[in-house]
């Protein structure tokens, strides 16, 4: 007999339906396995947007983030790095030492008039206080901050603006006062050096790319703090410079907000390569 006219007269109808894909073919009777599963899966669910946009929302969250890395944020890692080597030496060194290295870089009248660069740098290089100062925890979250949204030519650019103005808008008047005989010789050699000119102009330009809801409680915190400094008359001149350099931050806010947007438009800070980025972009799908 045929095997093949045989098979085709005993199929079953519902072997050769109209919408399957096997119709038109002959199966042989008995031999299992003969036909795939023609049935496809059902389409997976996609999770609403709000879901999607939350999901997103915490996998950007994350706290190692707040500490400086040698690739995310180079001048902040490198620059803390720095500071951290001289703080731990000056700690073990011997003390006359390290007050005749900080008179050598402090940024009086004196140093200024003759090696203002120099001064200027050096003085940068201490933190008042030590490295368990709150200028030295404010200068690592902070710069990292600013970083990561700004750049680091502009974070750099924000820090020395604010250190460098703070200081000789505090200092001139000294050497002034001095020339019109209102103050005594010796304050054109007072010890002035550290970075919390720099770390207050990075706090007014940070606060200019958070929310508004954030941004003015940081802001009026931040300067009733300097304002009670400055009641408590500890040190009048340095304290007028917190406030100086905070309001240098500020004014700085057309310049980082603009590089912030171009980051987030397609490189820099909110580079779009980055999955939680791409998450926020498109709601519907699910950063993987």
């Amino acid at each position: 007999m045929d095997r093949s006219t045989t098979a085709a007269a005993t199929a079953s109808p519902s072997d050769t339906t109209p919408g399957s894909p096997e119709a038109g073919t002959s199966v042989l009777d008995g031999m299992p396995r003969q036909r795939r599963d023609a049935v496809a899966a059902p389409p997976a669910s996609r999770p609403p947007a709000s879901r999607s946009r939350a999901l997103a929302r915490t996998r950007a969250l994350r706290p190692w983030r707040l500490l400086p890395t040698p690739a995310g944020t180079p001048f902040t890692f490198g620059y803390a790095a720095v500071l951290a080597v001289v703080s731990l030496t000056s700690g073990h060194a011997a003390p006359s030492l390290v007050h005749a290295l900080q008179q050598s870089s402090s940024t009086d009248v004196a140093h200024l008039v003759r090696h203002p660069v120099l001064v200027l740098l050096a003085s940068a290089l201490w933190i008042a206080g030590g490295i368990t100062s709150m200028y030295a925890a404010g200068f690592v979250l902070v710069l990292t901050a600013l970083e990561r949204r700004t750049g680091g030519l502009r974070a750099a650019g924000v820090f020395l603006l604010g250190h460098v103005v703070a200081t000789l808008a505090t200092e001139v008047p000294v050497g002034l006062s001095v020339v019109a005989g209102h103050l005594p010789g010796s304050s054109l050699h007072r010890l002035d050096f550290g970075i919390s000119f720099g770390v207050a102009a990075s706090v007014g330009a940070l606060a200019g790319l958070l929310t508004p809801w954030l941004r003015w409680p940081v802001l009026i915190g931040f300067a009733a703090v300097l304002v009670g400094d400055l009641i408590a008359f500890r040190d009048p001149m340095t304290d007028w410079g917190h406030l100086l350099s905070l309001a240098v931050g500020v004014s700085a806010w057309p310049l980082v907000r603009r590089r912030h947007r171009a980051g987030a438009g397609g490189g820099g800070a909110g580079r779009s390569g980055d999955p939680a980025v791409r998450a926020a972009q498109a709601p519907d799908t699910v950063a993987a």
